[in-house]
């Protein structure tokens, strides 16, 4: 009786060895295939960017002092340079630039392009026909003493009241003067507003 039981328990013995070796084998196998699909896997990442990466690469890099807007344009004018008060105290017009321009007309550059900003000062006394004429402005050469007037009336912004703007609120304007190519200063001289003497033109 003893020998068989013994007979068993060695039968039972190389069982579980048998199942242990194979169990350590596919563990073994299923380490492999993990680690070749790993390897593949990183293999194709590093090989092959994604378009988005591509398209990232491909863009230009833009410097710090790079200007992103399309509208910028070089003037001489600087900050506060040129200011003029309006109806007395009541407002001011500053000059934001003079830049000559090519019309898109003749294709000569015989055009000024005047910007000028103007702020409400008073918080009261300003009435309905507080307006400035922006169309009315006109321009004179320094040197000659030749006046020159603005391309049309849709050239320019027409007209600004103060009376819809807030106390120190501002409003932008623009006209196109006519100029010949070659003056380099002008007197400008917009309607109800102190006279600005000799205004650079930049191009």
């Amino acid at each position: 009786m003893s020998t068989f039981l013994s007979g068993v328990a060695v039968l039972l013995s190389s069982l579980a060895l048998v199942c242990g070796g194979y169990a350590a084998y596919e563990v073994f196998a299923l380490r492999q295939t993990l680690n070749t699909i790993n390897t593949n896997t990183g293999n194709n990442t590093a090989s092959a960017p994604t378009s988005a990466e591509k398209s990232i690469s491909s863009e230009p890099i833009a410097s710090p002092d790079q200007t992103t807007s399309p509208t910028a344009t070089t003037s001489s004018l600087q900050p506060g340079q040129f200011v003029q008060p309006a109806f007395g105290t009541k407002a001011e017009v500053e000059l934001l630039s003079a830049k000559r321009i090519k019309d898109p007309e003749s294709g000569n550059r015989d055009v000024v392009n005047v910007q000028m900003r103007i702020r409400r000062k008073a918080a009261d006394r300003v009435g309905g026909g507080d307006i400035i004429l922006i169309a009315s402005t006109t321009a004179r050469n320094p040197e000659t003493s030749e006046t020159y007037k603005g391309v049309a009336t849709d050239r320019s912004t027409g007209s600004v009241a103060l009376y819809p703007l807030r106390p120190n609120a501002s409003a932008d304007a623009y006209i196109w003067v006519r100029v010949p190519d070659g003056v380099k200063n002008l007197d400008i001289f917009v309607p109800d507003t102190a006279a600005f003497k000799n205004v650079p033109i930049s191009n």
